[in-house]
């Protein structure tokens, strides 16, 4: 474990990989239900996170299940944000599917609790996640956003994300139309 205990006291959150959240057996098997209360809160406030009702606690358990089996054989990596011991924030890449595209990942999910944006919270996850994918080769991280999530832009940006391509008006969050901005992190350099 980065550390013994989880206290995320004035030094910020202490973030776990999926090998160390499977090693405590209380946080373990809080996980999935402590992420789905973010998640589902998020989205019930409009968050661009894949969901335009709130997923249910078997969808989000059945997803964080394979990620967590992805990244134990090397094809993900999962990072979950603790303040004290309550998760504050999670995400996750996978490595493509097709064999043409294994070098690369995708960072799929990023979330952060309302309570805890403005923290640092959203760039300490994805700082980790992006030194994750160097250690597991990862030649181009991607990810895609919603047009109208600011913040997140921002904060891909900040990070030496850059935009390589723009489908106007193809998220529907029902009559609003938003378009998906792709982003690319080259991590060969």
């Amino acid at each position: 474990m980065n550390t013994m205990t989880i206290d995320g006291g004035a030094g910020g959150p202490v973030l776990l990989d999926a090998a160390e959240l499977t090693s405590d057996p209380e946080l373990g098997a809080r996980f999935a239900e402590s992420a789905h209360g973010i998640l589902a809160e998020l989205v019930r406030a409009g968050a661009a996170l894949g969901w335009v009702d709130p997923p249910s606690p078997d969808e989000v358990a059945e997803l964080l299940d394979g990620v967590v089996r992805a990244a134990h054989a090397g094809d993900a990596a999962l990072r979950a944000a603790y303040v004290g011991r309550r998760l504050v924030g999670l995400g996750y890449w996978q490595r493509y599917a097709r064999a043409t595209h294994r070098p690369h990942a995708d960072l799929e999910k990023l979330a952060v609790a309302a309570s805890a944006h403005g923290r640092g919270v959203g760039r300490a996850l994805t700082a980790a996640l992006i030194a994750d994918a160097r250690r597991a080769g990862i030649e181009v991280l991607t990810l895609d956003a919603r047009g109208d999530n600011d913040n997140a832009l921002h904060l891909y940006r900040s990070l030496g994300f850059t935009e390589y391509g723009r489908l106007p008006d193809f998220v529907a969050v029902g009559a609003l139309r938003h378009d998906k901005v792709f982003h690319m992190l080259d991590l060969r350099r």
